[in-house]
């Protein structure tokens, strides 16, 4: 009897894991997605998943924040203090945090001008930003120096090549 009730559990516990693993990624959509499909998808209430990049913009309440899933960019009007709690914003020095927003999709926003954006109802930091620090690869640090050394003798050359013209 126990060792029904075990399986059953496990089973159930399972399952529901399943279920709920498989709408959570079904509701989230790529911001290409949405570019690509905005007439059919405008007005309608999205779940997007990008890397806050740039700054916030403020605007009185609310605040601009664009962000970056690695298929396209758009700006997110979200209330002010939404934007606040935004640690890290991507830019050459920092990874951003991974914001999971939710809102309406707006193909040619009235509001905004005319601009593709989402009026976030939700937002949740996925994954919080950092610090980071960009090396150059030593490769690219010789091929940069190979190229600066050949200018250089090229740009000797065309002044000896003016030189005798001139004189």
């Amino acid at each position: 009897m126990l060792d029904k009730l075990i399986k059953t559990t496990i089973l159930t516990v399972g399952l529901l894991f399943c279920l709920s693993g498989g709408v959570l990624a079904a509701d989230v959509i790529e911001l290409n997605q949405l570019v690509e499909n905005a007439e059919a998808m405008d007005g309608k209430t999205v779940t997007v998943i990008g890397e806050a990049i740039g700054e916030a913009m403020e605007r009185g309440d609310y605040a601009w924040v664009n962000i970056n899933d690695g298929s396209n960019a758009m700006g997110i009007w979200m209330p002010l203090n939404d934007a606040q709690r935004i640690r890290f914003f991507g830019d050459y020095k920092h990874i951003g945090d991974q914001l999971q927003v939710t809102g309406v999709f707006n193909r040619a926003c009235v509001e905004h001008g005319g601009d593709v954006d989402i009026h976030s109802a939700s937002i949740a930091i996925v994954t919080a930003g950092y610090a980071t620090t960009e090396t150059v690869p030593f490769p690219k640090i010789v091929i940069g120096l190979v190229l600066v050394f050949l200018a250089s003798i090229f740009g000797l050359i065309y002044y000896q090549v003016i030189k005798k013209s001139d004189g």
